[in-house]
């Protein structure tokens, strides 16, 4: 059995491959609003914050007023007028049934916000794997501990028994902030050897391999 009875994942670009859509209503806000350009690579290091401590790291010497105006118009083109498509990444559910099946409980942690995972969840038909998540917009965002600390309160687990899986330096980063174990997986936003540098306890290349690497690590 593995020490880890608590598995947290982020969701954009460790469950979902949504980085394109991201990029996508990200360059639609600047346009829309007029900011100065950002290149998709700038974009894409930002994923993984909640949406206005993205834009404050894009932008840092933006107004408290811009930041929330630019909000609501990456909300606005997120929710309702992009169409990019955001998989799952392939194995995925699969994956979660045999965790689940293996009596592991199963979470979530994201920069996202609550409307925009509850629309993932539903849109990929994921909702009933996870009874607890926790977003950025309803507690601090990564990578201040107090999203995870939430998270195990709820399930009334310790951090020696949780294990948080994500692909972005601000998931390590959280998991760090809160004694957890991390686990890296190299098919995200941020490269390998970025994600190394915050010390997790393994990495994976592809979520299919998430279960084999748990019955590794006993």
């Amino acid at each position: 059995m593995s020490k880890y009875s608590l598995l947290v994942f982020d969701w954009d670009g460790t469950l979902i491959d949504s980085k394109a859509q991201i990029v996508n209503c990200m360059q639609a806000t600047i346009l829309t609003l007029s900011l100065d350009e950002r290149s998709d690579k700038q974009i894409s290091d930002i994923i993984g914050l909640g949406l206005e401590e993205a834009i404050r790291y894009l932008y840092p010497d933006i107004s408290n007023e811009y930041i929330q105006k630019s909000a609501q118009t990456y909300r606005e083109h997120y929710l309702t007028k992009d169409n990019t498509p955001s998989p799952l990444f392939d194995g995925t559910i699969q994956v979660l049934d045999d965790l689940k099946a293996s009596g592991f409980d199963l979470a979530i942690a994201t920069g996202k916000s609550r409307r925009g995972l509850n629309k993932g969840l539903i849109d990929t038909g994921l909702e009933g794997f996870f009874p607890v998540t926790r977003c950025a917009d309803e507690t601090r965002s990564k990578p201040h501990p107090q999203m995870l600390e939430e998270i195990l309160v709820d399930h009334n687990v310790e951090p020696n028994n949780t294990l948080m899986i994500g692909d972005s330096e601000y998931d390590l980063q959280l998991a760090n902030n809160t004694k957890v174990d991390a686990l890296a997986v190299s098919y995200g936003v941020h490269g390998l050897m970025r994600l190394l540098k915050q010390g997790p306890v393994g990495f994976i290349d592809d979520i299919k391999q998430l279960p084999q690497w748990l019955n590794d690590h006993t």
